[in-house]
Order: structure tokens, then C-alpha cells, then sequence
């Protein structure tokens, strides 16, 4: 998915929490900014530059200059030395747990579907056009997003590869949910971004595969037999057992939470891993593309 970007960090209630409602789409929040904001004002009052704050926090200035513009999502280590940096007034632990991914670039139809993921205990994907965004490097993230049509901005640029590379964290913060990924043999030969880039990312896919959690397959360009004609398709399944879809087109995506439709994708999904490559075949597949790069 070409928008796959977290929009929230804290665990919430689909039942409870109206900004995750099964019911209808989230609203962006301005969190990410108004944190920024408070960032910047304490940092200020402080007397320290940026630099200086980057020191205490262990980030580069870039690096704080994105969080006080709200464009990247601070994690618990930022929070924690930049309350004790600039007073240790509580302000920025409290402000904290009210921050959701809402902007900037990132699609409003994703987010509801980038929270419930922080809930599920299984999550699927296929993807018949590129690397899933969970699986992406970074030099394969800025290639994707380089093609995008009408251009990105640089601040847009920057916003979209932060926002895909904090969503990943999830694969390894969340070791007792299981993650699968069924994949298009084409999309693993395609050399998007240049041979260097390909390499990498093909080292990342072998790398994650051999995580306990995580199931990578390949659907061999040659077979016969195909259940995912109908375009990428992801899924999930909930704590409380419910069981989601969500699928993405140009310029739109679409949430699905009826029962009777989820579980109809749900059973392609089962169809389309028993069609493809083991995931020993397709560890071995990947390997032997690697090394002919």
C-alpha cells in the first residue's frame, strides 16, 4: 500500500474510542503540531538550541526540528529526556498520550486501519505492486514515494518516509502477534530505486522472514492458480476476535468491517498462502534473486 503510514501510537478501544469507530473514518488531529509546538516553546524558554536539545535526547537537530514541526512521531525515549532536558514539568509526558498521526501527507482512509493495527493479534497482506510498506527500507520507501504523481515536496517527502518507517516498529514491539505477507514474484525482481536499493531491500525482506512471528511468501509469476485477482488486500484480527479488511485503490481506500465480507477475504487470504511459494521455497526464491543482483 502506497499510504500505509501509522496515524496513532497509544492501544485503544475499537469499540470505545471515537477516532477508531468500526463505523465510519477517522478524523486527522493536529497532535503532532501542538507537541511540536510545546517542544519548541520549553526548549526556548531553556536557552538551548536545537543541537543543544538533540544532545540531551540523543537525536540530531534534524531530527528535533521534525518533531517541532510536527512531522515525526517522537517514541517514549524522546519523551522521557526531553521532559527531564527542559524542566521536568510533566507537560510533555501528558501531552504524549494524546498524539495521533494525522498529517502531514498521511491519507485519512488509512488511518483508522493504522491504529486497529496496533490492536491486532494477526496481521496479512498481499500485495501484487510493491514491497508491503511493513517491509520496506528506507532507500525503497523514498523510490516509492520519488514516483509519486504530482511530485512530492521535500517536507512532504520527509514526512511520508518518517511516518512509513514508524509504522514498522510494530513487527518487532509486538512478538506474540503474527504478521504475514504473500507478495508478487515480480515485485521482488523489479529493481525500484536502482541495484543498491534492491539489494538492500531484498536483505531486509530475508532479514524479517527469519523473525518467529513473520511469514514471507512469494506467489510464483508462473503459477496457474491465483485467488487475488481482485487487487491488495489486508487483514486483520482483533483481541475480542473480531476480523477486518482493509483495501486500497488509486487515490482512495475503503475499510471493511462487515462480517460477512471480511470472512469472504479473509478465506481468499487463506487460498491465495496455500497457492503460493512455502515460506522455505520462497526464502530460498528471494536468496537466489539476491544473489544475481
Amino acid at each position: 500500500m502506497t499510504t500505509d503510514d501509522a496515524c496513532a501510537t497509544e492501544e485503544v478501544d475499537p469499540g470505545a474510542d471515537p477516532e477508531v469507530d468500526l463505523g465510519g473514518e477517522p478524523t486527522p488531529s493536529s497532535s503532532l503540531r501542538t507537541f511540536g509546538a510545546v517542544v519548541q516553546a520549553l526548549r526556548e524558554h531553556a536557552g538551548l538550541s536545537r543541537a543543544e536539545l538533540g544532545t540531551w535526547v540523543r537525536y540530531s537537530k534534524h531530527t528535533v526540528a521534525s518533531v517541532e514541526l510536527g512531522r515525526r512521531m517522537p517514541d517514549e525515549s524522546f519523551v522521557e529526556l526531553a521532559e527531564i532536558a527542559l524542566g521536568d514539568t510533566g507537560a510533555l509526558r501528558k501531552a504524549a498520550k494524546y498524539l495521533t498521526r494525522g498529517e502531514p501527507g498521511l491519507a485519512a482512509w488509512f488511518c483508522q486501519w493504522a491504529r486497529l493495527e496496533r490492536l491486532a493479534v494477526s496481521l496479512a497482506t498481499y500485495e501484487c505492486r510493491l514491497v508491503p510498506g511493513l517491509l520496506q527500507t528506507e532507500g525503497y520507501a523514498r523510490a516509492v514515494f520519488e514516483n509519486s504523481i504530482p511530485p512530492l515536496s521535500d517536507e512532504q517527502m520527509e514526512a511520508q518516509v518518517a511516518a512509513r518507517l514508524d509504522r514498522q516498529r510494530i513487527i518487532r514491539e509486538r512478538p506474540n502477534t503474527l504478521f504475514s505477507f504473500v507478495m508478487e514474484e515480480y515485485i521482488v525482481r523489479r529493481r525500484l530505486g536502482g541495484d543498491e536499493v534492491a539489494r538492500e531491500q531484498l536483505d531486509h525482506i530475508l532479514t524479517v522472514a527469519r523473525l518467529r512471528n513473520v511469514s514471507v511468501q512469494i506467489m510464483p509469476t508462473d503459477t496457474v492458480c491465483h485467488a487475488g485477482l481482485d487487487g491488495p488486500l489486508a487483514l486483520l484480527e482483533t483481541r475480542d476476535g473480531k476480523r477486518l479488511a482493509y483495501s486500497e485503490g488509486q487515490e482512495s481506500g475503503r475499510f471493511i468491517a462487515d462480517p460477512k465480507e471480511a470472512a469472504t477475504l479473509h478465506q481468499r487470504y487463506a487460498t491465495l498462502r496455500a497457492q503460493a511459494l512455502s515460506p522455505y521455497e520462497s526464502t530460498g526464491l528471494l536468496e537466489r534473486i539476491r544473489g544475481a543482483l
